[in-house]
């Protein structure tokens, strides 16, 4: 939840000075790094790659693009977790990671249609990871066949220009209720998810307070604040050589780690200038928050069926077409990730999330997405590494 702004203040109080700016320091992203953004070759006549360089903007957990793809099997591609990019203090169950392996399916799925074929999708194709558990089997197998009656996706359009918005929101213009609705007609009929959201202002204070109160245990747990701070890309040449993470392009901030002042490797004690910085930051996002929008998946039935990890998958899935949706309406989403994760100091806050937004726990419906929603104005997209970064060898 807005980290880019709030790293800047966690790793040493100097850093509060962020806003300053310096000659000659421009704000701007290298082209390099965003160059994943602008629109592939339309003529591109390798399918498989065409596709990819959609499938690689899916948003991910910290940006973390922890996809990989095999190609070596003709008219197929096969989808693996990246091992090499989890999150084990914030995500220690995996299930961010999951999710994100679920956006970018979709975005590929979405890419297939527009050339006018049709996908198959076989999840897990050699059996399913466990619950709390990652393994070198495959998340995905996608095939496809041409299509007799071409039906491509009015999301495609979107995928361009989706990103997500870590700023506060305009507190002056609220989000009427028919906007839900019109997120939830994104959602296929057969995506055995549950999509709730609300605009009442009665509801909205507890989750507020809700969203400021998780974000506190993530910046003062110590290992979790670190974890952060070591996927921050400070400037463009650290942005262009990782292309993922937590970007910073503050003059200020480059200027203090140019000095050797800004620590990566320790975390920030709790009541430091630093730390109470991003979680006054922190709150200027969730108290702006106009409205939430969540999805929840049937933990017991899908434990039955030893289907937790595939419903993590479609979560993923789902997310993202609602996301590509609220761009269509001119409404922002962005995921308040820090309630739904599975840490152990957050667990109070875990157990209150699921009672807030569904009145049952979570070994009955787990929350799988939980996001607010407003309006704001464009913000610029986070790097992307390229197709060639994503292809297994």
């Amino acid at each position: 939840m807005n980290r880019r702004n709030s790293i800047r203040l966690i790793g040493g109080g100097m850093l509060a000075l962020g806003g300053a700016t310096l000659a000659g320091c421009s704000t701007d992203m290298p082209p390099a790094a965003v160059a994943a953004w602008a629109r592939p070759r339309p003529d591109e006549p390798d399918l498989r790659r065409w596709a990819l360089a959609h499938a690689v903007l899916a948003p991910s957990s910290h940006n973390r693009q922890p996809w990989l793809v095999d190609l070596r099997e003709p008219d197929a591609i096969t989808l693996y977790v990246d091992r090499e990019r989890l999150l084990p203090e914030t995500d220690p169950w995996f299930r961010q990671i999951v999710v994100s392996q679920g956006t970018f399916l979709e975005l590929l799925v979405i890419a297939l249609r527009q050339r006018r074929v049709e996908p198959a999708v076989e999840l897990f194709p050699q059996g399913e990871f466990a619950p709390r558990a990652l393994d070198e089997r495959p998340v995905a197998r996608i095939t496809w066949r041409p299509a007799e009656r071409p039906a491509p996706n009015p999301l495609f359009a979107q995928i361009l220009r989706r990103h997500t918005a870590k700023v506060a929101y305009d507190t002056t213009r609220s989000v009427p209720p028919r906007m839900l609705a019109a997120l939830a007609d994104a959602l296929p009929a057969t995506s055995g998810l549950r999509f709730g959201g609300t605009v009442d202002p009665a509801r909205l204070e507890p989750l507020r307070e809700l969203c400021m109160a998780s974000a506190r245990v993530e910046v003062r747990t110590p290992r979790t604040a670190l974890e952060s701070l070591r996927l921050t890309r400070i400037g463009p040449d650290e942005i262009e050589r990782h292309r993922d993470g937590i970007s910073l392009m503050d003059p200020m901030v480059r200027a203090v780690t140019a000095l050797g002042l800004f620590d990566r490797s320790q975390p920030p004690a709790p009541d430091s200038r630093g730390a109470k910085a991003a979680e006054a930051m922190f709150e200027d996002c969730s108290r702006s928050a106009m409205g939430f929008a969540w999805l929840t998946t049937d933990t017991a039935a899908h434990a039955r069926a030893g289907t937790l990890r595939s419903a993590e998958v479609g979560a993923g899935r789902a997310y993202v077409r609602l996301q590509l949706q609220a761009t269509a309406l001119g409404l922002q989403m962005h995921p308040m990730s820090q309630a739904p994760q599975e840490f152990v100091e957050m667990q109070p806050h875990y157990d209150r999330l699921h009672m807030l937004v569904t009145g049952k726990p979570a070994d009955v419906e787990t929350v799988q997405m939980f996001c607010r929603i407003g309006y704001c104005a464009p913000q610029p997209h986070a790097p992307r590494r390229g197709v060639d970064a994503i292809i297994r060898a």
